[in-house]
C-alpha cells in the first residue's frame, strides 16, 4: 500500500531542508519564499529494529523495511484560501496526501530573517490552519448549496445532509479543525467524502536551533501546546542538523548526536511517528533469501494482508501461521519455533498485530 506525509508550512520553515534530511532527494533549499514548486517526492524507509533482529535470525540475503511517502509541498501564505502565493496549488496537492506534518519554523537564521513580530511559533502555525480552515469552510457551504437545491425538490436524505453541512460549517467557523468534529457516523463519511483538509490527522514539527535541543525550550512548548489543543502530534528536531547527520560516517554521526543530547536522529523519529499516525502497524514475512516488512492499516485481517503480498494468496488462502517477531528471535529459528508449539494456525479473519511474523498458505 502506498499512503503519504505532506510538509507543509510557511515560505522558509525548513520543510525542503526536513525533506531532504529525511529522503536524501537533494531537493532545492533557498531563503527565498516558493523555492519548491511541483512538490518533491520521496520514499523513506522506516526505521524497526524488530526487523533486524528477526533478520538476525534467519541470515537473509536482503532485509526489506516497511516505506511510507513524504511529499514536500510550496509554502503556504495568508490568503491561500482566496488563491494568493501558490494557494490554489498548494491546497490541491495538500488534499492528495493522507495525513500532514506541518514544519513550524522555532529557529534564527540571518539568511532568512524574521518578520518585525520576530518568531512567533503559534501565530505561524495558526496562519496556515486558518487557510485551511477557511478552504474547508467553502467546500462545506458549497456542499450546502447543493444540499439545498436537493432538499428543495424532496429528497429527503438532503434535508439531513444539509443539517450536518450546517454544524460542520459552525465548528469551521469557530476553528474547531474537520478532525475534531462530532458527528456521528453519517457525518464522518460525509467528511471523507468531502475530502477536508482540517479531517486529516496532523504532526506539528517545531523546527529548533540546534542550542535548544534536546526540549526544544519556549518555543517548542508553545507548539506543543497547542498541538495537545487541537489533538495533534508533536515532535521537536533541527532540521539543518538533521540534513548534516545523514552527511556524516555513522561513528561521527554518534559523536555529533551524543554532543547535543540525542539518542537518535529526530528524522528517525519522524518517520515512526507518521508512520503510527497514518495508523500503519508492520508485520514480517520469512523466505530463506528474504526478510520484508509490510505495512498494514491496524485491524487488518489475514485475509487482506495476504493480498497485499499476492493476489493469488489471498485468492487460494488456507491459513497463516503466526508468531510473535520475539517469540522467533528467542527461539532462534522458525523450525525451532514450531518444534516448541510457539507457532499457532489462524483464520482468514485473524487482526494482524504490529510485529507479527506470518507465514501464509494458500492454494495455487
Amino acid at each position: 500500500m502506498s499512503l503519504a506525509l505532506g510538509l507543509v508550512g510557511l515560505p522558509n520553515a525548513g520543510k525542503s531542508t526536513l525533506f531532504n534530511a529525511l529522503t536524501r532527494a537533494g531537493a532545492a533549499v533557498a531563503s527565498y519564499p516558493f523555492t519548491t514548486i511541483e512538490p518533491n517526492l520521496g520514499q523513506v524507509a522506516v526505521p524497526d529494529p524488530r526487523l533486524h533482529a528477526v533478520a538476525g535470525v534467519i541470515h537473509p540475503a536482503r532485509t526489506l523495511p516497511a516505506t511510507v511517502r513524504f511529499i514536500d509541498i510550496a509554502g503556504l501564505v495568508a490568503g491561500a484560501s482566496r488563491g494568493e502565493g501558490l494557494g490554489n496549488r498548494f491546497l490541491a496537492h495538500i488534499r492528495e496526501v493522507d495525513a500532514i506534518v506541518h514544519v513550524v519554523r522555532c529557529f534564527s537564521d540571518a539568511a532568512a530573517p524574521l518578520d518585525e513580530a520576530g518568531m512567533v511559533p503559534v501565530r505561524d502555525a495558526e496562519i496556515v490552519e486558518v487557510e485551511l480552515a477557511l478552504a474547508d469552510l467553502e467546500t462545506v457551504e458549497r456542499a450546502r448549496e447543493r444540499a439545498a437545491t436537493r432538499a428543495k425538490a424532496g429528497e429527503a436524505s438532503a434535508r439531513e445532509q444539509g443539517a450536518l453541512l450546517q454544524r460542520m460549517a459552525a465548528a469551521l467557523a469557530e476553528g474547531v479543525p474537520a478532525r475534531r468534529h462530532s458527528l456521528g457516523a453519517s457525518g464522518c463519511a460525509l467528511v471523507r467524502e468531502l475530502r477536508l483538509l482540517t479531517a486529516k490527522p496532523v504532526i506539528y514539527v517545531a523546527n529548533l536551533d540546534e542550542r535548544l535541543l534536546p526540549d526544544g525550550g519556549p518555543p517548542a512548548a508553545a507548539l506543543r501546546a497547542l498541538a495537545d489543543r487541537q489533538g495533534a502530534a508533536f515532535i521537536g528536531l533541527a532540521a539543518r542538523l538533521e540534513a548534516e547527520l545523514g552527511d556524516l560516517p555513522p561513528d561521527e554521526a554518534q559523536a555529533y548526536m551524543a554532543a547535543t543530547g540525542l539518542e537518535e536522529p529526530g528524522a528517525n523519529r519522524l518517520i515512526r511517528l507518521g508512520f503510527a499516525t497514518l495508523g500503519l502497524v508492520s508485520f514480517f514475512t520469512v523466505l530463506s533469501n528474504e526478510v520484508r516488512a509490510w505495512p498494514v492499516p491496524r485491524g487488518t485481517t489475514a485475509l487482506w494482508a495476504a493480498g497485499e503480498i499476492h493476489t493469488d494468496m489471498a485468492r487460494g488462502f488456507i491459513r497463516a501461521e503466526v508468531i510473535a517477531w520475539d517469540a522467533l528471535v528467542a527461539a532462534g529459528s522458525l523450525h525451532a519455533a514450531r518444534d516448541h508449539g510457539a507457532v499457532r494456525t489462524e483464520g482468514r479473519d485473524y487482526q494482524v498485530a504490529d510485529g507479527d511474523v506470518i507465514t501464509f498458505r494458500f492454494a495455487v
